[in-house]
């Protein structure tokens, strides 16, 4: 049999005979009538009946026994009122009646008029009529809510209802309710009513009305308010970018007067040369000089002025106007089946700095790992197909940057296609971030990109090292990096180049800009893919820009500057949190936090 906790479950007669004779036994009745909690009494009933074969819960219990009493009551009533001609409605009177002589007397005019709920000297539980009509309909109409396992033998007591006696006075025939001021004094002892619960009469569907049009006008007063927000927060966003603007055009001048003030003037030729300042081209200008930029550091805070106001002006403004894919769709060339983690990172890397679309063009063998790795990336399994160029081609109008090498490979196939693809985007005149295995392909063939303005090579030191020695043919001078990265630049047609280390060289050849923001002594994988997802995201925002003062300064180094401070930032602080156990994707989760103290603050 099923343990239901329901009202209504059934009962057989040997079932509720068992069940009297417990309740019935001296030690249950004198906790009822102590003073521990019903509850707890009945919870024993339920054990002791369990133990006699028979699985019920307290609450099924103590529905049963309410009940039972109910129609002993009744029919006791019936008894003193019509000459025991109703006591038969109770099949268990007998039994009731000897157990309940030595319980104190009840009401039973209030027990029937409140539905026998919450006479806690009884039950012990306070409910109200509604919850025992319900007990005597479902015992009444026998419902069963779940199928018994074994046959019971049903029963279907007849609870009467009070039902208003007619009492007739000549031909008039008025409905009187049953005086229920007789009480016998021998048996019954009077005690103050309960006074029975009103529910009040409330018009539902007036109220539901009410209560939608109140919604809509809630819902209504809400997007007024949500587009007026908006519509400030854009009006505000535009007047702080146009200050800026303003202020670096000025600024912008200002350093433009400087300079060709210093040019003709006599007392330049006295000053004591910059540190480290050698031109690389022995045919450029006898004025040129390189500047060396010390960007995040606290001893050279006015070349932070310099560069970080450039970086925040590129940032295009959140705006409700915009559209998707204008902030940026960013390509990425790579993936195969040995490396499908580095196109995920730069891919996912640009769309948490801000990009709108990613798409990663690999192999047919790491499609699936990377469409695992996120849905927020599109992914494109043409790179091994034999019309890999014609496929990757098409999607070239709708792509603002390309990041090139994160997962290639090696193999002669894929870098072949890598440079027909190549030479396919410098026909668009868009930005091309070079990376991992892409400068494989460049150390193996220069020309794929030199001379192309727009290039920008993010190599490691060994990586370095190989482009400098396929370049020039002799070994590199480890003792001056900036020197040596400048050369590089001069001899790849002034490419941006970013060489990284403890601290990230941007050069174009004619100056070279030092980034040093601190980072963390955590070298995990990974961390360059981040740096060329996001510098592809911020290259297309700086050749985008509409700053005069950003086209003044090559666009290519200013979004190289702030795609290294931004790795190093997030280094930082996801080693804060992680420490040793730092790895990229925790880094990747404080893009947001390090973007906005870098560049929203």
């Amino acid at each position: 049999m099923h343990a239901n906790t329901t009202r209504g479950f059934l009962w057989s007669d040997v079932e509720t005979r068992t069940l009297l004779n417990i309740w019935g036994e001296q030690d249950i009745q004198a906790a009822l009538d102590g003073n521990f909690r019903n509850s707890f009494v009945y919870r024993d009933v339920a054990r002791r009946l369990g133990a006699m074969g028979f699985e019920r819960t307290p609450e099924q219990c103590r529905v049963r026994i309410k009940s039972l009493k109910r129609q002993y009551l009744l029919a006791k009533e019936g008894n003193l009122r019509n000459n025991g001609q109703y006591h038969k409605i109770c099949k268990f009177y007998d039994t009731m009646e000897m157990i309940l002589s030595n319980r104190p007397a009840i009401d039973p005019q209030e027990l029937i008029d409140s539905g026998a709920g919450g006479d806690e000297t009884a039950d012990g539980v306070d409910e109200d009529g509604e919850d025992a009509q319900e007990d005597a309909y479902s015992e009444s109409m026998g419902e069963c809510p779940l199928p018994a396992e074994t046959e019971v033998k049903l029963e279907y007591p007849t609870v009467p209802i009070p039902i208003p006696v007619k009492v007739t006075v000549g031909n008039n025939s008025t409905p009187v309710r049953p005086n229920n001021s007789y009480h016998p004094a021998s048996n019954l002892s009077s005690r103050p009513k309960r006074p029975r619960k009103r529910r009040a009469n409330f018009p539902m569907e007036k109220l539901m009305e009410q209560f939608l049009e109140q919604s809509a006008q809630a819902e209504d007063s809400f997007y007024r308010m949500e587009e007026q927000r908006l519509q400030a927060e854009d009006r505000r966003r535009e007047a702080e970018h146009a200050r800026e603007l303003h202020m670096l055009q000025m600024l912008g001048q200002m350093f433009s007067s400087i300079s060709s003030a210093s040019s003709v003037s006599a007392a330049a030729s006295s000053r004591p040369a910059p540190p480290a300042c050698a031109p690389v081209n022995s045919g450029a200008s006898p004025t040129l000089f390189e500047r060396f930029y010390s960007f995040g550091s606290t001893s050279h805070r006015g070349m932070d002025d310099d560069v970080l106001p450039l970086v925040k002006s590129i940032v295009p403004p959140l705006t409700s106007k915009k559209h998707k894919g204008q902030d940026g769709r960013i390509g990425i060339i790579g993936g195969c089946q040995e490396y499908t983690g580095a196109p995920y990172f730069a891919a996912i890397s640009a769309l948490k700095v801000g990009a709108d679309l990613s798409h990663v063009f690999c192999t047919r063998d790491a499609a699936t790992v990377i469409k695992s790795y996120s849905p927020e990336l599109i992914v494109h399994p043409v790179l091994d197909s034999p019309n890999a160029v014609e496929e990757i081609e098409k999607w070239l109008p709708r792509l603002h940057s390309l990041v090139v090498g994160p997962g290639l490979g090696r193999e002669d196939a894929l870098l072949k296609t890598t440079k027909e693809v190549i030479e396919k985007s410098k026909a668009r005149d868009i930005p091309i971030v070079i990376d991992a295995d892409g400068l494989w392909l460049v150390s193996q063939q220069p020309s794929v990109i030199q001379g192309y303005q727009k290039g920008i090579l993010t190599p490691n030191f060994m990586e370095f090292t190989r482009l400098y020695e396929a370049l020039h043919h002799e070994p590199m001078d480890s003792s001056d990096h900036q020197r040596s990265a400048m050369q590089l630049s001069v001899a790849m047609g002034n490419l941006t180049v970013v060489l990284k280390g403890e601290q990230d060289l941007i050069t174009d050849g004619s100056k070279v800009i030092s980034c040093n923001i601190e980072g963390s002594g955590r070298r995990c994988g990974g961390q360059g893919d981040l740096l060329s997802g996001s510098l592809g995201v911020l290259a297309h925002w700086a050749y985008a820009s509409s700053a005069g003062v950003v086209k003044s300064v090559n666009p290519s180094m200013v979004a190289a500057c702030g795609a290294c401070s931004l790795t190093r930032q997030c280094n930082s602080q996801a080693f804060h949190r992680h420490g040793r156990s730092t790895t990229t994707s925790d880094m990747i989760q404080e893009i947001g936090s390090a973007f906005k103290k870098l560049f929203e603050s």
